[in-house]
């Protein structure tokens, strides 16, 4: 079991072994180039601490080439919503006085969208969106700007990973962003990655030395019990908060639900093909036009 710091030294093989070692027909060849382009978004928008602690993170690495292209503004929850009927604004950004990237006034697919056709007008090596404010486990994947930035990097071919650590509190991001660039490491050491996966990863909100180890895990099925929170204006309108959390899950040991409980890095691999193949022949057989 990989436990304390010797979870980061110990990753290799734990993944490469589940995830990254299995090739498959038309798997994305990975870029030979020698500088590699990481593109980072996410949906808590650009002043977000965990953005700012993974472009610190690859930024000291000299052979990665970093660019920031993220919403000017929080955007969780927009899922893989894009704009169509309204122009999109970009504005330059800054780090410590030193040039970053972009902010852009759209959504998380948005940033993706425009990065890779306008703004960088290259291909990106690896896309990393996040890390966020929160986990995004089970049903919750589907609501979650951060995992949809990233699939919409895997649309254009591009190897991407989603980062969350489990917790709305603003915390210390520095171990989650090696945790991340080291998978971001081995991702691009690698001649093929999976067509059409991601990699959505989540950690415990904990110390360091009280992660378990990783776990690849599959969803779950858990769900986010909705609240809405009747009020009423000075005028008398009413009007409503929305709020919510977790239900009890009684998840199987392998789901990222219950890694996260257990304190276990968790690494689902997800994709953007909604076909149901489980049910495929049934349907074949039993819709009859």
């Amino acid at each position: 079991m990989l436990t304390g710091k010797t979870v980061i030294a110990n990753i290799s093989e734990e993944v490469k072994r589940k995830i990254l070692d299995k090739k498959e027909p038309g798997d994305f060849t990975m870029n030979k180039k020698t500088k590699k382009i990481v593109l980072l978004t996410n949906d808590d928008g650009i002043e977000a601490n965990g953005l700012k602690t993974l472009y610190s993170t690859f930024s000291s690495d000299d052979k990665y080439d970093v660019r920031i292209v993220a919403p000017d503004r929080e955007r969780s929850a927009v899922g893989h919503a894009i704009t169509v009927f309204d122009p999109i604004s970009v504005k330059k950004e800054y780090i410590d006085g030193t040039f970053c990237g972009y902010s852009v006034d759209g959504t998380p697919a948005d940033c993706v969208k425009l990065a890779i056709n306008a703004i960088i007008k290259k291909k990106p090596d690896i896309l990393i969106s996040g890390i966020n404010r929160g986990a995004n486990v089970g049903e919750n994947i589907i609501y979650s700007g951060t995992v949809s930035a990233a699939t919409e990097g895997t649309i254009y071919g591009i190897p991407a990973i989603a980062a969350s650590v489990d917790s709305f509190r603003d915390l210390d991001y520095s171990f989650a962003a090696a945790f991340i660039k080291k998978v971001a490491d081995l991702i691009l050491g690698l001649k093929k990655f999976p067509k059409r996966t991601l990699l959505n990863v989540n950690i415990p909100a904990v110390e360091e030395k009280e992660i378990k180890g990783i776990k690849i895990t599959r969803q779950s099925d858990v769900k986010f019990r909705d609240i809405f929170i009747k009020r009423v204006d000075p005028r008398g309108r009413e009007y409503y908060w929305m709020d919510g959390q977790y239900e009890t899950c009684k998840c199987d040991s392998d789901t990222d639900f219950a890694a996260l409980r257990s304190n276990f890095i968790s690494i689902t691999p997800i994709q953007h093909d909604m076909t149901d193949y489980k049910k495929f022949e049934y349907f074949k057989k039993a819709i009859i036009l």
